[in-house]
C-alpha cells in the first residue's frame, strides 16, 4: 500500500474490539450477544445505517458522532464474529478497504501522484473490473447488484445498470408514459397476487421517474414520509378536546388542509 495512505495518524480501535471480544466471551460474556450470529445482527447494522443518514438529514451533529459509533460497533461485531468461525479479522476488513480505496483513486496513489484523473481509469470503469473478476460465470451488467438493498435503491441501481449499456429511456415523457400506463394495469387486476404484482412494477416506474429526474427515490420517499408525519402531528395537536379518532374522515380532512395551508 502506498505509504501516503498509511500517514495519518490512526486512531486505536482496540478499546472497542476488547469490549466486543468480552461480550461474545463464551464463559463470561453477555447471553444476548453470544447467542447473535450473521442474519439475527444484519437488521441491527442496516438500521443503524440508516439512524446516520437521519442524523445527517437533521444536521444533528451530535447524534451523527453517537450513531457513526453504533454503526462501527457493527462493523467490529461481524469482523469478531467472522473471526472466531476463522473467517477473517478486523484487521483483514481494514486491510481490504484501504487497498480497495489505493487502487480505486490510481491518479492520487498512483506513480504520477496527485490529481492526473484523466490519465487514470475512471471510479466505475475500475468497479466494473472488481465486479466482473469477483462475479465469474455471471457476465450480466447487472452482476453484483445486492439483492440486500432496501427496494426502491436497489430498483434504481439496477435501472443505472441497464441504462450503462444502453437500455433506457431516451426522455422523462416516455418513462411518465410508462408510469400512467403501469396505473392503468393496476386498476385492471382482479386478484389479489395480480395487484401485488402491479403495484410492483408500479413503484418500478416510480423509481425510473425518479432517477430521469436525478433525484434519490429513497431520499424522496424519507422526505415524505418525514412531512406526512409533521402534518399528521400537527393535524392531532389541532383537535382540541376531541380525541382524534373521534371525528368523522371529513373533520380530519379539514384538519389536513388546514395544516396544510399553514406552512
Amino acid at each position: 500500500m502506498d505509504q501516503q495512505a498509511t500517514d495519518m495518524a490512526s486512531p486505536d480501535i482496540s478499546p472497542l474490539v476488547a469490549i466486543m471480544a468480552r461480550l461474545r466471551d463464551r464463559e463470561t460474556g453477555c447471553p444476548w450477544d453470544i447467542e447473535q450470529d450473521f442474519a439475527s445482527i444484519a437488521p441491527y447494522t442496516i438500521e443503524e445505517a440508516y439512524e446516520v443518514a437521519d442524523a445527517i438529514e437533521r444536521n444533528d451533529m451530535a447524534a451523527l458522532k453517537d450513531e457513526l459509533g453504533d454503526l462501527l460497533l457493527q462493523v467490529v461485531f461481524h469482523s469478531r464474529m467472522a473471526e472466531e468461525a476463522g473467517l477473517f479479522s478486523l484487521s483483514d476488513v481494514i486491510t481490504a478497504i484501504c487497498e480497495k480505496m489505493v487502487r480505486r483513486h490510481p491518479h492520487v496513489f498512483g506513480p504520477n501522484g496527485h490529481g492526473d484523473a484523466e490519465a487514470s481509469p475512471g471510479w466505475e470503469q475500475i468497479k466494473a473490473a472488481e465486479r466482473a473478476e469477483k462475479s465469474g460465470d455471471d457476465n450480466s451488467a447487472l452482476a453484483g447488484v445486492a439483492s440486500g438493498l432496501p427496494a426502491l435503491a436497489r430498483a434504481e441501481k439496477l435501472q443505472k445498470r441497464a441504462a450503462r449499456v444502453g437500455f433506457d429511456w431516451n426522455d422523462v415523457s416516455a418513462v411518465q408514459d410508462k408510469l400512467m400506463e403501469e396505473l392503468e394495469e393496476l386498476s385492471s387486476a382482479t386478484t389479489p397476487d395480480h395487484v401485488a404484482e402491479e403495484i410492483g412494477d408500479l413503484l418500478f416506474a416510480a423509481a425510473n421517474l425518479a432517477r430521469h429526474h436525478h433525484v434519490d427515490p429513497e431520499a424522496a420517499l424519507r422526505a415524505a414520509n418525514l412531512k406526512f408525519e409533521r402534518r399528521f402531528r400537527a393535524m392531532e395537536a389541532m383537535t382540541g378536546p376531541v380525541p382524534f379518532p373521534d371525528l368523522s374522515l371529513a373533520q380530519q380532512e379539514a384538519l389536513w388542509q388546514a395544516v396544510k395551508a399553514a406552512e
